[in-house]
């Protein structure tokens, strides 16, 4: 799994011109899914991620997660993160599941990230054509891949 997480001071989903999501304070984390993804990929990104220290504390040190911030999370599909770009102009996305096996694991993951994070994630819709709006703080984007743990 691949997740951008970007701190903002609000997000949104619009699917079909419908607001499908919006969040103040907290993450938005666009998340790529592999055939090679499975549980222990999910527990750990989320954990990492509702336990990311990336909020300012009193002084203004990135010292605070989002968890303790009291902030939202927006979770939303993007196959796109695996993109392959080695060879020509067109990227391939051959690395990237198809949906019967990325949407199970889609929804494991908000599970997951709903019950460490203690409230539940707003989401996007796996597959949809989404307009995904953001005001980045900071900015502040991290870029995490579970293959990359170590």
């Amino acid at each position: 799994m691949i997740a951008v997480i970007q701190r903002v001071s609000e997000a949104s989903v619009t699917i079909d011109g419908q607001v499908r999501s919006k969040i103040e304070k907290g993450l938005l984390v666009l998340l790529g899914i592999e055939d090679a993804d499975n549980n222990d990929d999910i527990e750990w990104l989320a954990g990492k991620i509702v336990n990311l220290r990336i909020f300012n504390d009193a002084e203004g040190v990135m010292n605070v997660s989002v968890k303790d911030e009291g902030g939202d999370i927006i979770v939303v599909s993007q196959f796109t993160l695996h993109a392959s770009t080695k060879k020509g102009n067109r990227p391939s996305y051959i690395k990237a599941s198809k949906p019967e096996i990325a949407i199970p694991l889609y929804e494991k993951f908000v599970s997951e990230i709903s019950s460490q994070h203690g409230k539940p994630a707003q989401t996007g819709e796996f597959g949809a054509d989404m307009k995904v709006g953001l005001e980045n703080d900071g900015p502040v984007t991290i870029i995490m891949d579970t293959k990359n743990k170590v």
